[in-house]
């Protein structure tokens, strides 16, 4: 029972920092495209870009669990 909740626990876990960290990695590249094209946009883009494919990751960890 025990090694069945710290199986699940090492599984989903991790899951907690992907939608902050795929936020924070597109937010950084938008930053960095702003910074060397002279925009101001281009963060939120990418920042919402991010939350987009920590969302389709999520999705797929889950439903490759489910089947």
């Amino acid at each position: 029972m025990k090694d069945d909740f710290y199986r699940l626990m090492a599984r989903y876990v991790p899951l907690i920092g992907l939608m902050p960290a795929s936020i924070f990695g597109g937010y950084l590249l938008g930053y960095g495209l702003d910074y060397l094209f002279g925009t101001t946009f281009l963060r939120y883009v990418f920042a919402g870009l991010g939350i987009v494919s920590g969302f389709v990751q999520l999705f797929r960890i889950l439903g490759r669990d489910t089947q």
